[in-house]
C-alpha cells in the first residue's frame, strides 16, 4: 500500500485558496446564468479555458437556468440521455447541441 502524502502548511493553505477561487468563479457562472448575463454557448466557450467552469456539473449549471429548476433540469438530462453526474467537460459536441436545441426552447 502506498505511503499517504501529507500537506505541507502552504500547500494546504494553496489548495484551499484554490478552491476558493473556484467556487467563487462558477458561483458567478451561475448568478450570471440566472440574470441571463450568460448563455449557455458562452459557459461552454468558456469552459475550454476555465478548469472551474469546465468542472461543473451539467445538473447544476441546467439548474441556473431561468425557469428550469431541480425538476425541470432533471427531466431534461434524462430526456437528453445525459447522467446527472456528467461535468461540463465531459459532454461530447451532440450532446451539447441537443443540450442548446432543447433548453432553448
Amino acid at each position: 500500500m502506498a505511503a499517504r502524502h501529507e500537506l505541507t502548511p502552504q500547500e494546504r493553505s494553496a489548495a484551499v485558496a484554490k478552491a476558493v477561487a473556484s467556487r467563487r468563479i462558477r458561483a458567478e457562472v451561475k448568478r450570471k446564468i440566472k440574470t441571463r448575463q450568460m448563455t449557455l454557448p458562452e459557459v461552454f466557450v468558456m469552459a475550454e479555458t476555465e478548469a472551474a467552469v469546465a468542472s461543473m456539473r451539467v445538473i447544476t449549471l441546467l439548474e441556473s437556468l431561468p425557469a428550469l429548476g431541480k425538476i425541470k433540469a432533471k427531466r431534461l438530462l434524462d430526456q437528453i440521455g445525459i447522467a446527472e453526474s456528467r461535468r461540463v467537460k465531459g459532454l461530447g459536441p451532440k450532446q451539447r447541441a441537443e443540450l442548446l436545441r432543447v433548453s432553448i426552447r
